[in-house]
Formats: C-alpha cells, sequence, structure tokens
C-alpha cells in the first residue's frame, strides 16, 4: 500500500460520499493508523491518505488537500516542524497532533506552530470524529488538563502588551523581554526564570529570541550586555 492510500481507492473501498470531510493520517505505528483510520470512518470521514514521515505526510497534504491532518508529533523528521510547514504551505488544512505526550511545553509549542488541536492518543476512538468536526468548525480540540495552562500563557501574553516598553538605545523592549533578560544578567537561568515569573520555558526563550533580535546581537549572552546599562539603573 505504501506511505499513502489514494482517495479513489478509499472511496471505491468503502463507499464513501466526496461530501465528508477528507482527512490525512500520520503516525509512524501501522498499527495506530489502522486504529484511528477505522475510528474515522466509523464517524464519517473520509480518509484520503496516510504517511509514515514527515516528508511523506507533506506530499500526501499538498496533493489532496485534505480538511483536516492527524498529525503524530513524534512523527520521523518532527510532527511540530512539520506542522508549522503545513500551516504554511497548505494553510486550509487544520492541523491536529496526536500524542502520548501531556506536556504543556509541546502543547504550546503545537499550537504557535499552527496546530488548532492536540488530541492524546489515549483518548476513546470513538470521540475523535466529534473532536475533529469541531475543529472544521472553529472549536480548539484540547485536552481539559491542558486547557487552564493555555489560558495562563494567554494573560501573561496579554498582561505583557498592556504595559509600557524599554528603551535601550534606539531599540524597543517590552517590559517582559527586559525583564527576562535582566534576570538572565543576574545569573538565574532559564527554568529558573520560567519558575519565578509563572511561565514556561517555552516562553520564556520565545522573549529571549524576541529581544535579541530586536537588539540586532548573536546570541542572549550578547543581548544582555547591551542591557547592562538599564540593569545599572534599574
Amino acid at each position: 500500500m505504501g506511505s499513502w492510500i489514494h482517495r479513489q481507492q478509499l472511496t471505491q473501498d468503502f463507499g464513501m460520499s466526496a461530501a465528508e470531510p477528507t482527512i490525512v493520517i500520520a503516525d509512524h505505528h501501522q498499527v495506530t493508523r489502522l486504529g484511528v483510520r477505522m475510528a474515522l470512518m466509523r464517524g464519517g470521514f473520509q480518509v484520503v491518505g496516510e504517511a509514515a514521515d514527515c516528508d511523506s505526510v507533506l506530499r500526501v497534504v499538498v496533493r489532496e488537500r485534505p480538511d483536516v491532518c492527524l498529525l503524530d508529533v513524534d512523527v520521523p523528521g518532527g510532527g511540530i516542524e512539520t506542522a508549522q510547514r503545513m500551516a504554511e504551505s497548505v494553510p486550509a488544512t487544520s492541523v491536529v497532533m496526536l500524542t502520548v505526550s501531556t506536556n504543556t511545553e509541546e502543547l504550546l509549542a503545537a499550537l504557535r506552530a499552527g496546530a488548532l488541536g492536540y488530541l492524546p492518543k489515549d483518548m476513546s476512538p470513538d470521540r475523535l470524529p466529534a473532536a475533529l468536526r469541531g475543529v472544521l468548525k472553529g472549536e480548539a480540540a484540547l485536552p481539559r488538563t491542558l486547557v487552564g495552562r493555555v489560558l495562563q500563557e494567554f494573560r501573561a501574553f496579554a498582561a505583557d502588551a498592556t504595559l509600557n516598553p524599554v528603551r535601550v538605545g534606539e531599540v524597543q523592549l517590552t517590559p517582559r523581554e527586559s525583564e527576562i533578560l535582566r534576570m538572565l544578567r543576574s545569573g538565574l537561568s532559564t527554568i529558573e526564570v520560567a519558575d519565578m515569573l509563572s511561565l514556561s520555558p517555552v516562553t520564556v526563550r520565545r522573549h529571549i529570541s524576541a529581544g535579541v533580535a530586536k537588539l540586532g546581537v548573536a546570541d542572549r549572552d550578547a543581548a544582555i550586555r547591551a542591557i547592562e546599562p538599564i540593569a545599572a539603573t534599574a
């Protein structure tokens, strides 16, 4: 059968209607793909392709233009990186991650990459079609246990946006970017900064990267040196 199943073959084999939502499944475990495929077909989805690695799924999605791509976070080649490439190349396809993890950093990275959902592999297969139909209606598919962390990150971002910017020479940093760089200058690690500010390490690194880019320096050490005059007067 190879790394993908053509839409025409599936339609002939299962007698599916072209009006059904279309989906591509990407997972490196064939048994997982089989179980997911059967659950989705029972739920009224048309599986137009399958893949076991990132390059294959990108080719299938670009060719088939499905409504949804169900993408394993651990697919060979990197699920999150693949989600980002897919969001850029085929924005009309909704990407939903499938994972065995409940890691909040991984969840947030997936959402930033363009994924619209993050579903655990141990969820009941019968619930999967409804969750994906919700995504097609504009809903986010997230486990309840992780919704609170997403809201926490959103509130932190919103709070940053309401504060006054900090100027370093001709460059304007957000208060959070300046605060994090000053904390790093004091000798704290990224993990310690994240704990003290109730942020994820991924969010802290995002602020560091933004500060480095704005200051036009090579790395975070150079960014820390660039804000030393502010730190000395703070």
